[in-house]
């Protein structure tokens, strides 16, 4: 993929996100009334943080509905600045980290309960809209490890055979997985078949990502692929948080946590491919 190439595609991501900007935005004025009228449920996600968090803060739906909107709005100005900072810088990682940052936006999706919830459309849509964010939450993860095996010395010249790979163990991922229309959690996610073991390869290839760049230091001498790797691994926490945020704590400690690591890893990055 060439330089020309890379901006274009960062350029077309730009205006996606700003079109999910202006539908969460329009979402807003006709969700945020209803939540108060939503039945209260039980079912929280089971994240760490939320064990934590979960005993000490009540849910709230509008807490929900901001960590989303704040995950769109983040997507967008982090590509503006990817785009600002790396458009003339040849970088192979940050390709990687547009992926796993547009991902973000997806999470718009999570709304589509809500929706149904007031409006109630076919369970249909629901089961397709849980299966897409399983996909592009993978997408997202096996785009941060294709980042650090390029990083760790791996030549990937073919960037389209890299990204195709990356789709098809998504979607693997995401098809074959049972999916529970009826029952769903304080974050709007739909319960899943397997979670267990979702969660297990989430935090493997997680583990691997932060290895691999660690690898890097060494392989190729740059230790500022280290603090890539710190970077990394508050963006990869920020985001655990972020999908499991039922509370005004999760939602702002999330976005805090996405920010301070996608400035860092992409800061350093930057600052890496100044001096190769």
């Amino acid at each position: 993929m060439t330089l020309s190439e890379r901006n274009t595609i960062f350029k077309v991501g730009i205006w996606f996100c700003a079109i999910m900007t202006l539908i969460i935005i329009a979402l807003s004025f006709l969700l945020i009334p209803t939540y108060s009228a939503i039945e209260e449920n039980t079912q929280r996600s089971g994240t760490f943080f939320k064990f934590i968090t979960g005993r000490l803060f009540n849910t709230d739906y509008l807490a929900v509905h901001t960590s989303i909107a704040l995950a769109v709005v983040f997507s967008l100005i982090s590509i503006l600045l990817i785009r600002s900072f790396f458009e003339s810088t040849s970088a192979a990682e940050i390709f990687y980290f547009f992926i796993f940052i547009i991902s973000l936006s997806f999470e718009l999706i999570r709304l589509t309960l809500p929706l149904y919830l007031i409006r109630s459309f076919p369970l249909f849509y629901l089961n397709v809209a849980a299966r897409v964010i399983l996909f592009v939450r993978f997408s997202a993860i096996f785009s941060l490890l294709a980042a650090s095996i390029c990083a760790a010395g791996l030549e990937i010249q073919r960037v389209r055979i890299v990204i195709f790979v990356i789709i098809i163990a998504a979607l693997i991922m995401s098809i074959g997985v049972p999916v529970d229309t009826l029952a769903w959690d304080t974050c709007f996610n739909l319960t899943i078949g397997y979670t267990s073991m979702y969660t297990m390869v989430e935090v493997i290839v997680s583990i691997a990502t932060i290895i691999s760049f660690l690898v890097a230091v060494k392989v190729r001498k740059v230790n500022g692929y280290l603090y890539v790797s710190i970077g990394v691994t508050a963006a990869l926490i920020g985001r655990n948080i972020l999908f499991g945020a039922d509370n005004w704590v999760g939602s702002i400690v999330s976005i805090l946590l996405l920010s301070f690591g996608t400035w860092f890893m992409c800061s350093r990055l930057h600052k890496i491919h100044l001096w190769l």
